[in-house]
């Protein structure tokens, strides 16, 4: 075998993998539009599609996520690659919304299995960097993966099958050069008992994980509308046809987040939740402005404000909500966060993509973003008026 890369070498490894599978999971979105003018499906079609990659990773989430706690992360990392490998050949050979449902499924579980395995892994090599990896190589892999997929719909050929042969080839590329990881666990019985769901909250952490809901569901809402019914509503408001402007809005939402995470990550969180929840607030405003005045530079400009409260807010309550975790309970509260987050993340946007049908999509989008305004606003009320959280020891 060949000779294992160095510990920096594998941490950069890793964070390209984490960047190179929500790339991935982005790339869909600006095609979307091009899938229903082929097959004719509904919008509530459309968000269903969305909503059962996202149902798929949770669940994989729920109950993979110790999978290479017991089996190594080495043979996991490269066994979700191979998954999201097939994934890819089930997008390529897609010709019915049947099919983009199963490629979805099948993504969904690969991507869940590689953030928990991938997370891990590099806490396992930088315990410092690990979490501003862990928060910024997500954010831009979406916003590079839906912008990459937009230009080659608009210019390249077979709009819907080239760029996930790239995908395929990068992958494979980062997969081949995988196999090189050192391995950071050993290897222990008891898997099949770790794969039964578990959610709990400790106590000493409940008050903060309360606080923190209303901005960590305004700031997933806000994403799962973005990346399912956003590229539709950009093309509706700025009244440009291309694929590009449904990738332009959803690299301004998710690279201003990553932006905006890693220039205020030494900032408190409390002032963190007061930026964050602000700019989400301001951001979905001037969005919410743009489809009244049909403007495509006020709807770019908002997108980019309210990713600026996506990214820093949700960094915000992630860390508050860890806040008073002790090291033992603080896997299972990271587990019921995120089961939180993508709940908010799939299924608002479900609910949107059913009442377009019935109230049509500027309207449905004028009250959706009403909502997330609503919860940005009461986020802002509770991080003026509460202290900052403290530390659990250890």
């Amino acid at each position: 075998m060949a000779s294992t890369l160095s510990s920096n070498s594998a941490l950069r490894l890793k964070a390209l993998l984490l960047f190179a599978f929500t790339a991935a999971s982005s790339v869909p979105s600006p095609l979307y539009a091009i899938y229903r003018a082929e097959w004719g499906f509904s919008p509530a079609t459309l968000t269903a599609v969305f909503a059962v990659y996202v149902i798929s990773m949770l669940l994989t989430l729920l109950t993979l996520a110790p999978l290479s706690d017991h089996l190594g992360r080495r043979p996991v990392v490269l066994g979700a690659i191979v998954v999201e490998l097939a994934s890819m050949l089930l997008f390529l050979g897609a010709d019915s919304v049947g099919w983009l449902v199963a490629a979805r499924l099948v993504q969904g579980a690969a991507t869940g299995v590689a953030f928990s395995v991938l997370g891990a892994g590099l806490a396992d090599l930088d315990r410092q960097r690990a979490p501003l990896i862990n928060t910024a190589a997500p954010l831009l892999g979406l916003g590079a993966g839906a912008l990459i997929s937009s230009v080659m719909a608009a210019h390249a050929p077979a709009p819907t099958r080239l760029v996930y042969l790239l995908v395929s080839v990068v992958l494979a590329v980062l997969g081949w050069r995988a196999r090189r990881l050192p391995e950071t666990v050993v290897a222990r019985p008891g898997l099949l008992g770790s794969m039964r769901p578990r959610l709990a909250v400790p106590a000493t952490s409940r008050h903060n994980f309360l606080r923190v809901l209303p901005i960590d569901v305004a700031c997933w809402a806000l994403g799962g509308f973005f990346l399912s019914l956003g590229p539709t509503l950009a093309r509706q408001v700025t009244g440009w046809q291309s694929p590009v402007a449904g990738g332009v809005m959803i690299a301004a939402l998710t690279c201003s987040g990553a932006m905006g995470s890693l220039l205020l990550r030494h900032r408190a969180a409390q002032q963190l939740m007061r930026i964050g929840s602000t700019t989400l607030t301001a951001g979905v405003a001037v969005v919410l402005l743009s489809t009244e005045l049909s403007s495509a530079f006020l709807f770019f400009a908002g997108s980019v404000v309210a990713g600026l409260g996506f990214g820093v807010g949700f960094t915000a309550a992630m860390r508050t909500a860890m806040a008073r975790a002790l090291p033992a309970e603080r896997a299972s509260l990271m587990a019921a966060f995120l089961v939180v987050s993508y709940f908010a993340f799939s299924l608002p946007a479900l609910a949107a993509g059913a009442a377009i049908g019935h109230f049509g999509l500027l309207a449905t989008s004028e009250t959706y973003g009403a909502l997330v305004m609503v919860l940005g606003i009461v986020a802002l009320a509770g991080s003026v008026t509460s202290p900052e959280p403290s530390s659990a020891a250890g």
